[in-house]
């Protein structure tokens, strides 16, 4: 495990409920700068919720969430933004009525220590498709150009952890190679990230670590490659 100080999300005994019913008991989850980890699971098995709970989503929530150092436990949606977190959600998320442009440039800020990393060119030479139709509006694009103005949009916030919730779900083969491939680009620039996404080979190639979880806890945590090899796994997966 690393350092205490190298952490960007250190959590710990994460539990959380919706109503009476409770989906999370009692989750580990650490994230160190620039670490890519995978957050495998069947439907329902409680991924999206971890999520949102790290995010300040969910209210009905108990355990540590430290980020970057601070204790998170209690924090609100637009502070944990505020901290360089960003978040791709599953649905997207973009500005039906806003151009691809204004999508773009009204998330604009500098990094934690004013980084300006990716710019607004270098988003637009990432997604040379959304180069095409700047004038476009959210609602006029495709679902996979709406998820690329979605990721284009979160790095546009300079953010130290990404995540990425199914980022590929429902998309045409050409499109999900594309987004797999900026994910590598992500991976490289040395942004941390999360993600959640049915092609669980694809996830634990680009992973560092991962974390399995049946019934809102982990049945399965390490090195990606070695969860990869774990005949374990398909079980939990239904694969």
């Amino acid at each position: 495990m690393t350092r205490h100080a190298e952490l960007i999300v250190d959590a710990r005994d994460l539990h959380a409920w919706y109503g009476s019913s409770h989906v999370l008991h009692g989750i580990d989850l650490q994230i160190a700068r620039g670490e890519t980890v995978g957050l495998l699971g069947r439907n329902g098995m409680g991924k999206s919720t971890l999520i949102r709970t790290l995010l300040g989503h969910v209210t009905q929530r108990d355990g540590h969430i430290a980020l970057f150092g601070q204790d998170c436990s209690r924090a609100r949606p637009h502070e944990v933004a505020r901290l360089g977190v960003a978040y791709v959600p599953e649905g997207r998320g973009v500005f039906p009525n806003l151009s691809v442009r204004e999508n773009l440039v009204m998330a604009a800020r500098p990094g934690r220590d004013g980084r300006k990393d990716w710019s607004y060119e270098r988003v637009l030479d990432t997604f040379p498709r959304l180069k095409e139709r700047l004038a476009n509006l959210g609602a006029q694009l495709s679902g996979g150009e709406q998820q690329m103005l979605s990721i284009g949009r979160a790095l546009m916030t300079h953010p130290e952890l990404i995540i990425l919730d199914e980022a590929t779900e429902g998309l045409a083969p050409l499109i999900v190679a594309e987004i797999w491939r900026v994910v590598g680009d992500i991976r490289g620039s040395g942004i941390a990230t999360l993600i959640v996404d049915r092609d669980w080979r694809k996830v634990l190639a680009r992973a560092d670590r991962a974390l399995v979880l049946q019934k809102g806890q982990v049945v399965m945590g390490g090195d990606a490659d070695a969860i990869a090899a774990d005949p374990a796994l398909a079980g939990f997966l239904g694969v």
